[in-house]
């Protein structure tokens, strides 16, 4: 007998799926997202406030963070991936989220960078953990039809998970300072706060996502075979793509939230501000690119389920090209008249993110989900890597738009890429797949 099909709204969820799990994995994406990204506000706030980084060099430090975050991600999203298929989802985005709850208690308590890198590592595995997981479950949980708008949805929850928590904890310092606290125990207790609240997430993950894996016990692949399908199926022109687009999609998404603060926050040091109040600016701008990439959501999401994949990254690809290369026109990020092209990028990055995703999910063998996506991981570790690395030195060495500009000629180039596979080798449409199926 065929399992019942659920439905979380106009989206048709997957065979075993219910709206407990589906509506779990809309907290996964808020939290996931939403407190990691808490980072890059957090460490702004370190660098400036509790380990006195002179600003000419706080560009290269926080691309050197970063730089270990995707080799630690490198290193493990592939072995991640693999465990998934094998024991499941779940106890591996549970133990990713615990990792970054102690790295979040530690942080604050760095006394020289080298400490701050140790901490940095043990943030690193908790991101490489939750966001693999969470770009599988987003793939695993609707049916082929349903696909651009469970990613949709989810985009919206991470949005809404990036927005909640900069906006919350971005100004909390400065009112703790208000209230008499002095700034360095005021950044600790906002870098506690956080962390405590990972803790009752991990258990409603417990309680609300399925266990296992997509198949049965009997149909999971061996571990040699699945350590090799993120390779052999690159095989397939599409699916090469969506690596390709993974590697511009993330460093999209990481570029605008670690560069932007950075920017921001000592764009308001060099006009006067505090340390607290420059943070808070920055974080403004953070809000207004995540605010336009949520409300794009709901035009990019409908259409991915129904335009041909390879056309939703030549689109993808094409807006965020244009938008990352035009925040190079920015002088003043502080100055509202930039704040449409924080409004372009947010939509760019997302339009690209969502398009790679959709590609990836569409094409990715469903007993080999976990591992081809832990390979586009992989792609997107790399990509994170060399814009955060590269984009870190031009920061300093150039001009603060530097990483976007990186990023936006990357996205120019996949662009080409795709218009060639779109040629080429176009694939089916979604309402095809939904027949066959």
């Amino acid at each position: 007998m065929s399992e019942a099909l659920h439905r979380l709204g106009p989206i048709y969820l997957a065979p075993g799926i219910n709206r407990l799990n589906a509506g779990t994995f809309m907290l996964v994406a808020f939290v996931t997202i939403g407190f990691l990204t808490f980072v890059n506000f957090g460490q702004a706030y370190v660098l400036n406030e509790i380990l006195l980084i002179p600003r000419e060099e706080q560009g290269n430090l926080t691309g050197r963070l970063a730089f270990l975050t995707e080799v630690v991600t490198i290193v493990l999203v592939g072995g991640f991936g693999v465990l998934s298929d094998r024991m499941g989802r779940r106890p591996i985005l549970i133990g990713g989220l615990l990792f970054m709850a102690v790295s979040y208690v530690l942080y604050p308590l760095a006394t020289n960078v080298t400490e701050l890198f140790v901490y940095r590592f043990i943030y690193a595995i908790g991101v490489a953990a939750g966001t693999v997981m969470m770009a599988i479950l987003v793939n695993d949980y609707p049916l082929e039809r349903s696909r651009g708008k469970m990613i949709a949805l989810g985009g919206v929850f991470n949005g809404l998970g990036v927005i909640a928590v900069n906006g919350a904890f971005g100004p909390l310092p400065e009112w703790l300072v208000a209230q008499g606290f002095d700034s360095v125990t005021a950044g600790r207790y906002t870098f506690w706060l956080v962390a405590a609240l990972l803790v009752p997430a991990a258990i409603c993950y417990r309680v609300g996502l399925k266990g296992g894996t997509p198949v049965h016990k009997a149909q999971r692949p061996k571990v040699t075979t699945l350590l090799q399908s993120g390779f052999l199926e690159a095989r397939n022109p599409r699916m090469m793509l969506a690596y390709l687009t993974a590697l511009v999609a993330r460093s999209d998404l990481v570029v605008v939230g670690t560069f932007t603060i950075l920017w921001g926050t000592l764009a308001g040091l060099e006009q006067g501000m505090t340390t607290a109040t420059a943070s808070k600016q920055a974080v403004f701008l953070l809000l207004i690119a995540q605010t336009a990439a949520m409300l794009w959501t709901f035009v990019v999401g409908p259409a991915l389920d129904r335009l041909n994949r390879v056309t939703g990254v030549v689109i993808g690809t094409g807006i965020a090209g244009a938008a990352f290369l035009s925040v190079g026109l920015v002088d003043d990020p502080l100055d509202p008249s930039g704040y449409p092209y924080f409004v372009l990028v947010g939509i760019g990055q997302v339009s690209c993110l969502l398009a790679s995703m959709a590609l990836i999910g569409q094409e990715a063998p469903i007993a080999k989900r976990g591992s081809v996506i832990g390979m586009s991981a992989l792609f997107g570790a790399i990509g994170i890597l060399i814009s955060t690395l590269v984009g870190g030195r031009l920061f300093d060495s150039w001009i603060p738009a530097a990483p976007f500009i990186l990023v936006g000629a990357a996205n120019a180039v996949i662009f080409v890429i795709a218009i060639a596979v779109r040629i080429f080798a176009p694939g089916p449409m979604p309402a095809e797949i939904s027949a066959r199926a």
